[in-house]
Parts: C-alpha cells; sequence; structure tokens
C-alpha cells in the first residue's frame, strides 16, 4: 500500500481493533481475550500489537510523515471535555496547540493528533468504553491481552534498565522525528501560562522535554504516561476540577469569558451549563480498571526507583545526566500524585462497601510502598520480622502525605461502617493495619505532620519567595540555611496543591483520629466475639444433627426461629482466618497509635461480657420505654453489621404457620381439618380434664396445654401492644405431615415386618411406647412444659 492509502485506511483498522469511542464496535475485544480460552487470536494479537509488531511500525512509517487524525472532545474525560468547551486549555501539554474548530458543517471540537498519539489514545480509552462486551466465560483482567499488552508498552517505552528502544524506520538516519509544534487552531486560554503560587504547582506549563533536541528519544514515553494518566485518572468532580485551580488563573477565565461574550461563540453562560451538563454523567470506574492503574502505579515505582545515583559534582550531574534519568526523576510528582490522589479520593468515596474494594485498597497500597520496588535488596534475615522503612524515604512520604493520612481516615470511615466478621473485609484492616505498622514509617507520618503544622516565619521578604514556584527561577531555596524550613515548604506546597489553602487539615495522629482508631478496635472485639458466637453455633448444629438432617427438619423450624447467619456457610476455616486477621489487625494498629493496654483490655472485657451464660449473643442495644424495646442507634449499627440480632420467633397461632418445604401441604390441610373438628367436638372434654390437680390432669396439660400460656418472649413494641390470646387446650395433628415423621414410621413398619409384626401390631406397639415416655415425662418435670403433640 502507498502512504496516502495506509493514511486512509489507518482510523478504520485502529477502530476494528479497540472498538469504536461510542462502544458499538466491539473490535477485538483485547479485555476478554485469554490464551487460556483462545490461544491462537490471543497470541496473534499480542504479535500483532507488540511495540515492535506490523502495526506499531504502521504508526511509525506514518508519523514520518507527519500525518494527523481527529479525534473527538466529546470523548475525553469529564473535566478535559469540559474545560475545553469552555474554551480554557487544560495544563496537560498532551492538549496544546491540538484543538481545532470543526469544518464548516462540523459538529463538535476535534484534537489534531500525530499516528502515535491517536494510536495510544483509542488503546487507554477503549478500557473505559467497552464496559459492556459480551462475555461468555470467566475472564481473570490480569490474564487477558489488554493486561499484558498494558505491561508490554510500559515495559518498552518507561525501561527500568538501559534506555528506549529506538522506532524502527527506513529513513537513512533511523529516527523517527518528534512531533513539531503546530500553532493553535483556537484561541485558547491556558491554565499554564501565568506565574503560580503555594495553592497550585503548575508544572506542566513548562516546555515539555520534547522541545529540547537532546531530549528526542523519549517523547513517546512521555506522550505514552500522559495519555495513560489523562484516559485513566482524570476522572472526578467538575467541582473538584474547579477547586484545584489557583485564584489569578479563575479571575482570568472570568475575564476571558466576559470578554467573549458577544462573539460568536455563544453565550458563556450558556456554553458552561452545556458543558457542565454534559458532565453529569457519573463515573464508576471498574475493578479491571482499577487494577490496571495499579499495574502502571507499580511500573512507575520500578521506573523511578531505577534512577541512578546522583554524581557528587553538580556540574558533572548537568553534563552526564541524560533526558530518561531526568524524566525517571519527575514522573511521579509531575504526571501522577495529583491525579491519583483525586481518582483514590473518588474511589474511597463511592466504592461499594464489599469485598470488591480490595482492588482498590490494593492499589492504594502499592502506591504507598515504594521501597518494595526499589531495585536493592535487604538481606534478609532468619528471624521473620517485618522490614524497616529506610531513612531515604522519609522525602518521598512528606510530599505525598494526604495519600497517608487523609485516605487512611477515608479507610477507616468505610471500615466502620463494614462487617468485620466477613474474612474479606477483615482482611482489608489486617492489610492496611500491617502496611502502617511497618518499622519507622508511623514516625516519618508523624513527622510529615510535624513539618506541615510548622508556623511560617512572617519575614516580608521570604513571604514573598514562599509564593513562588520552585520550579521557576532555579533553586530560590538553596539560599536558606534552615533544611527543615525548606522540607516544611515541600509538605505545604504538597498540601495545598491537591486540596486548595484554605484546607483544614485533619492530623492522623490527633484526637479525633484516634477516637475512631478506638472505635474500630472496639468493633473488631465485637466481631471476634460474633465469630466465636457463630463457630460454637456451627459446631453445636453438626454434633446434634441427626440421621434425618437431609430432611431438613429442625425443632427451630417449627416454631419460626431463625438463629443461623450468612457465615454459617463460611466454614470454620474462613471463620479462624477471620479471627487470626482481626486479632493481628488490632495488635498493628495498637502499635501505630501506640493504644493503651489496659483501656483495650478493658474493652476485650467488655466484648466478652456481652454473651449471656447460654453463650449467645444479647439483644441490640435497646432502651426500655412505655412501649417496650426501642433501638439505639448503637443497635441499629449492631443489627446492619450482623453483630447481635432480635430472636425471630413465630408469635401467632402455631397452627396457621406456613407449609414448610419439609411438610406435605396436602396433609397439612387434611390434617388441619381433622384437628379442627376434634378441638371443636372435645374442646369442653378436654378443658375437664386439663383442669384436674392429679397425674392425670398434669399429663392432659402436657400435652394439650397452649404454649403461649407458658412461653416468655420479649417481644418488640409493635407486637407487644397486640392483645394476647389463649386457644385453650386443643389437638395438634400436623406433626403427622412431616416427611421426617412419615420417613420415620415408614422405617419402623418395614423394620417390624422382617419380625413378622404387621402394620396394626406395630401402631400398637408405637402408641405405646409413646404412652410410657409421656408418662415418664410427665411424672419427672418439674414445670409444664409445652408440647404440640
Amino acid at each position: 500500500f502507498s502512504l496516502k492509502e495506509l493514511h486512509g485506511i489507518f482510523p478504520w483498522l485502529v477502530e476494528n481493533i479497540f472498538g469504536s469511542l461510542d462502544g458499538i464496535i466491539v473490535g477485538w475485544n483485547l479485555r476478554c481475550l485469554q490464551g487460556r480460552t483462545n490461544p491462537t487470536e490471543y497470541s496473534v494479537a499480542l504479535d500483532f500489537l507488540d511495540p515492535s509488531g506490523p502495526m506499531m511500525k504502521l504508526v511509525y512509517k506514518l508519523q514520518a510523515e507527519e500525518y494527523r487524525y481527529d479525534f473527538p472532545v466529546s470523548y475525553l474525560p469529564g473535566p478535559v471535555k469540559a474545560s475545553i468547551q469552555e474554551q480554557v486549555l487544560p495544563e496537560c501539554s498532551l492538549y496544546h496547540n491540538k484543538v481545532q474548530f470543526p469544518s464548516s458543517g462540523g459538529l463538535g471540537l476535534n484534537l489534531a493528533l500525530n499516528p502515535f498519539e491517536y494510536y495510544m489514545f483509542y488503546f487507554a480509552i477503549s478500557l473505559i468504553t467497552q464496559k459492556n462486551s459480551p462475555v461468555t466465560h470467566h475472564v481473570s483482567p490480569s490474564n487477558s491481552a489488554y493486561f499484558i499488552l498494558v505491561d508490554t508498552y510500559l515495559k518498552c517505552f518507561l525501561p527500568t534498565e538501559g534506555s528506549v528502544l529506538p522506532p524502527p524506520s527506513s529513513n537513512p538516519g533511523g529516527a523517527i522525528p518528534s512531533p513539531a509544534p503546530r500553532s493553535p487552531a483556537v484561541p485558547f486560554t491556558s491554565y499554564g501560562m501565568h506565574h503560580t503560587s503555594l495553592l497550585k504547582r503548575h508544572i506542566a506549563h513548562q516546555p515539555s522535554v520534547n522541545a529540547d533536541p537532546a531530549s528526542q528519544e523519549i517523547w513517546r514515553s512521555e506522550t505514552l504516561l500522559q495519555v495513560f494518566v489523562e484516559m485513566w485518572l482524570h476522572h472526578y468532580s467538575l467541582e473538584m476540577y474547579q477547586k484545584m485551580q489557583s485564584p489569578h488563573v479563575k479571575l482570568e477565565v472570568l475575564h476571558y469569558r466576559l470578554s467573549i461574550s458577544s462573539k460568536h461563540h455563544g453565550s458563556p453562560a450558556q456554553s458552561s451549563y452545556q458543558a457542565l451538563h454534559a458532565y453529569q454523567e457519573s463515573f464508576k470506574p471498574t475493578e479491571e480498571h482499577v487494577l490496571v492503574v495499579r499495574l502502571l502505579v507499580k511500573h512507575l515505582h520500578a521506573f523511578s526507583n531505577s534512577l541512578k545515583p546522583e554524581p557528587l559534582s553538580p556540574s558533572a550531574h548537568s553534563h552526564t545526566a541524560s533526558p530518561l534519568e531526568e524524566f525517571k526523576r519527575v514522573v511521579i510528582p509531575r504526571f501522577v500524585q495529583e491525579k491519583l490522589y483525586i481518582f483514590l479520593q473518588h474511589c474511597f468515596g463511592h466504592w461499594p462497601l464489599d469485598a470488591s474494594f480490595r482492588a482498590v485498597l490494593e492499589m492504594w497500597l502499592s502506591y504507598l510502598q515504594p521501597w518494595r520496588y526499589a531495585p536493592e535488596k535487604l538481606p534478609q534475615s532468619e528471624e521473620p520480622l517485618p522490614r524497616s522503612v529506610p531513612e531515604k524515604w522519609a522525602a518521598f512520604v512528606q510530599e505525598n502525605l494526604l495519600m497517608y493520612t487523609k485516605l487512611f481516615i477515608g479507610f477507616l470511615n468505610r471500615a466502620l461502617r463494614t462487617d468485620l466478621v466477613s474474612p474479606k473485609n477483615a482482611l482489608m484492616v489486617f492489610r492496611v493495619a500491617k502496611v502502617f505498622a511497618q518499622p519507622n514509617l508511623a514516625e516519618m507520618i508523624l513527622k510529615g505532620e510535624q513539618l506541615f503544622l510548622e508556623p511560617e516565619l512572617v519575614i516580608p521578604h521570604r513571604q514573598h519567595r514562599l509564593f513562588m514556584s520552585p520550579t521557576i527561577g532555579g533553586g530560590f531555596l538553596s539560599s536558606w540555611p534552615p533544611a527543615i524550613t525548606d522540607a516544611s515548604f515541600k509538605v505545604k506546597s504538597h498540601v495545598y496543591s491537591l486540596e486548595g489553602q484554605d484546607f483544614q487539615y485533619k492530623q492522623m495522629f490527633g484526637t479525633e483520629v484516634r477516637n475512631l482508631v478506638l472505635k474500630l478496635a472496639q468493633l473488631i472485639c465485637q466481631a471476634q466475639q460474633t465469630a466465636k458466637s457463630i463457630s460454637d453455633h456451627s459446631s453445636e448444629t453438626t454434633a446434634s444433627q441427626s440421621f434425618f438432617s437431609w430432611f431438613r427438619f429442625t425443632s427451630s423450624e417449627m416454631n419460626g426461629s431463625y438463629t443461623g447467619n450468612d457465615l454459617d456457610e463460611i466454614g470454620q476455616d474462613s471463620i479462624k482466618k477471620t479471627d487470626e486477621y482481626l486479632e493481628k489487625a488490632l495488635e498493628y494498629l495498637c502499635q501505630i497509635f501506640k493504644l493503651n493496654e489496659a483501656q483495650l483490655t478493658q474493652m476485650m472485657m467488655k466484648c466478652g461480657t456481652a454473651q449471656d451464660e447460654n453463650g449467645k449473643n444479647q439483644l441490640p442495644d435497646c432502651i426500655e420505654s412505655e412501649d417496650g424495646l426501642i433501638l439505639t442507634h448503637l443497635g441499629r449499627y449492631q443489627i446492619i453489621n450482623g453483630l447481635r440480632r432480635f430472636e425471630v420467633q413465630y408469635q401467632g397461632d402455631t397452627e396457621l404457620q406456613p407449609i414448610r418445604s419439609y411438610e406435605n401441604a396436602t396433609l397439612v390441610r387434611l390434617l388441619f381439618r381433622l384437628s379442627s373438628v376434634l378441638n371443636e367436638r372435645f374442646a369442653d372434654q378436654m378443658d375437664e380434664l386439663c383442669s384436674r390437680e392429679d397425674f392425670v390432669g398434669r399429663l392432659c396439660r402436657y400435652h394439650l396445654t397452649n404454649p403461649h400460656l407458658i412461653q416468655k418472649i420479649r417481644r418488640s413494641p409493635v407486637v407487644r401492644d397486640r392483645t394476647s390470646q389463649n386457644w385453650g387446650p386443643r389437638i395438634s395433628l400436623r406433626f403427622l405431615a412431616s416427611y421426617r415423621t412419615l420417613t420415620s414410621l415408614l422405617m419402623a413398619y418395614f423394620i417390624a415386618s422382617w419380625f413378622y409384626i404387621g402394620p396394626v401390631g406395630c401402631t400398637f406397639i408405637i402408641l405405646i411406647g409413646y404412652f410410657l415416655y409421656a408418662v415418664i415425662m410427665t411424672f419427672f418435670s418439674e414445670e409444664w412444659k409445652p408440647h404440640e403433640h
């Protein structure tokens, strides 16, 4: 094919591989393509899309001719789309000099992208747009072709060893030129054209590394990372996006809108409304999306940690440092930190309170531990002691303070609302506590908080310098001797750049958060007691199961009570794991926050007394009132999280209970009619027999007395208002409709036939045996017990 023909089919080919932006065309469905189920298609796709494969060769071939392709702005992430539609250029240099108005008759704004950018835009955004792809089998995201390609591209364009491989080219020079800057197609106000303040450190406005002739080798690396970050992380509320902008930029945007209010672009109020309305779509990241972002975070840590040690001589450093090494130095704070923080905040606040949050949790913990991806390996000690965090990471902890403190508080609030008896939820609490309990980490976080809370020195000249960008005009901070002040400036710059200068910081080691930790510790104790109670109950149930348990008949089912729990199906091993996770999590929390052992012991004793002498959980926290028991807020929380529960029992006429699955419906109805006829005909005689004071009266009362006259039940306020009914002595034959009873009788008749005893004789023996059993029970019973037979 000629270049002109390749240029024409390139957009069609990209769309057929990655799917259309509106999700209608699925394409190759790389997110569901796995080697285990489709080995041939899987290997072909990976070979074709490999960084050195045919597709990338086509991209580089078109790149050499400086072709451009239109990408609709309407499919960009919400904040970027709203900003561009407001005619305000985003800070990311990826969008600079690329926005174009549509041609006559066209609809919407477009980005004019070079082939490499166009390819990567489609590849990255397919993770977001292709959400409802048809899946006929279980798909493991980490084994999909898409996940493998992301990992391959990261290793190729962000290498931890060596340099970026040069693209294959047919040019004599053997190099593909980096994209040349283009003149802007529409006048835009840029957030990155002015001086900055401590509120917002503008870094993206600086001259890109592509502008330096010596940095041509990494323009693909920078483009790839910017595309991935913009497509995967730049999703949050428009309000948050506006809050992140500095005051002088907001003022200029306002002046700009007023200046164009009479131009042909339309009313700014109308365009603002349209942009805001267009962004009202709620962003809900999937678990696969989070896993891919975690892969990006882990690789960026490894990429940044592969930075060569700085030479002792500053002059030597300036001459020997390659553009790739400089890129490694700034890759996380410049490109990732801000957007990842907002993305994590969004997930912490909107993700469902279930076990799927584990993916978000692990992504967060991966970012918090860059030392795990450092190339140097500490010698393994024979004792399984946790490794101490090296002191060199103190700067990273301080410059990412909110990642540690505010998100930890967000996790605490989530943990306080989840059921910690669940092994998966207990594991998440254990994971977070274990990470933060690493030796020296809590001290680093505390030091960062102290640096942030350090009061600023009120020196006019110094105060003027503080509101300059540290990236403009050289290292001005080096002229100030105290290093502690420099560190304090960095911490404050980090916090204010992410949350605004009016942000009210909540200390992780302050009183308020400490109270939350104590509350979590109390819930952990309660969850441990609940898990123990469930385990004991499960053991008792297993031990008491009879040969007929497979008929699903138990004594509790006849009176309508429910004593089970959703965790009964988990098994003893999982309950044991839950107890281990919670115990270790409590130990780690004590290490982190230096909790008082006496206070914890008292708390655990209080939780231990929450069980009565029978070993069953007490009722939820209630207060007595004229109307009966009323739940408190604590009681509602205990019910929601399964920590305590009311004993649910059927309190109506036992004869009118719904037909159970272990009963024969026809027999239940027939026996009810027969019992009703007998009770109606012999009601007076039964009353007379039960009123006698001798042994016969006791025997009749044992069999015929209404259970509601004896059984004491704690009722809720609604039931308590009902008038108690006394149905008097009566006969109940419903037990004969039970499949268990019928099976027992059939087996008795079958065994009797072996001894040549007929049905009549066997029935007589059963009746005589039951009568003797009833006499013995009546004689030895100290009080009259209810019985339905």
